[in-house]
């Protein structure tokens, strides 16, 4: 289980995130919502390690792994699907799915075959390079190359921007699939409300860095958070 507890992060004098706390735990789906620029990506950042916090804790399966590296939390099964996708426009997409390999043991680093069930459409264009995908294409293999991993917890940075109708469909059976599993703490940045309403079973609401509503799932048709997604 995922448990984030009262983090204070800051950019210089900028104070980005104010005791933000949230939870994830396995076979669950948390949905981190809210405007741009309210602290969403920074709250992934600092998740993954790659923004250090200058208070409260994170807390995954028991341990207190705050003061980790990021490659040191990959290695205890967290793994980023970041924001722009980033994935290697040269490299193929095989080529592509072997650089999440790293965080494994030797003896492990290998794709299975589980990757291309999920993503049919990077097993036929295996050998074409990333950059001749098309957006849609290329945020589903940077979602397997996060899969590549094995991850215990998967964090997705707003999966679904700017990418067509029909692979938001096939991205939110992926992540609906994931969390069936039981297996995985899923936690999923999204300002597309529909795509969150269907997969949260739990949700935080960001304002200025700070949580101003969370709760079930089934809240997210509430008065209070349509208030503050509306621009």
């Amino acid at each position: 289980m995922l448990s984030v507890e009262n983090i204070n992060l800051y950019y210089g004098a900028s104070h980005a995130l104010r005791d933000v706390s949230l939870s994830a735990e396995p076979g669950k789906i948390t949905c981190v919502l809210g405007r741009n620029g309210v602290g969403k990506t920074s709250l992934m950042r600092a998740l993954v390690g790659l923004q250090g916090v200058r208070s409260g804790r994170v807390v995954w399966e028991g341990v207190d792994i705050t003061g980790l590296k990021p490659h040191e939390r990959a290695r205890r099964g967290i793994a980023l699907v970041p924001q722009g996708r980033e994935i290697f426009p040269r490299l193929t997409v095989y080529e592509n799915l072997q650089t999440g390999l790293a965080p494994l043991p030797s003896g492990e680093r290998h794709i299975d075959d589980d990757i291309f069930a999920l993503f049919p459409i990077l097993h036929e264009m295996r050998h074409r390079r990333g950059g001749d995908l098309s957006g849609g294409q290329q945020q589903q293999l940077a979602i397997a190359r996060a899969l590549v991993t094995r991850p215990r917890l998967l964090l997705l940075d707003e999966p679904t921007e700017g990418i067509q109708p029909s692979i938001i469909k096939d991205i939110g059976r992926v992540i609906r699939d994931l969390a069936s599993r039981g297996t995985m703490a899923i936690v999923l940045v999204e300002q597309y409300f529909d795509f969150a309403k269907a997969l949260a079973d739990r949700f935080i609401l960001l304002q200025r860095g700070e949580v101003v509503v969370e709760g079930d799932g089934a809240r997210l048709d509430a008065d209070d958070v349509r208030r503050y997604l509306t621009v």
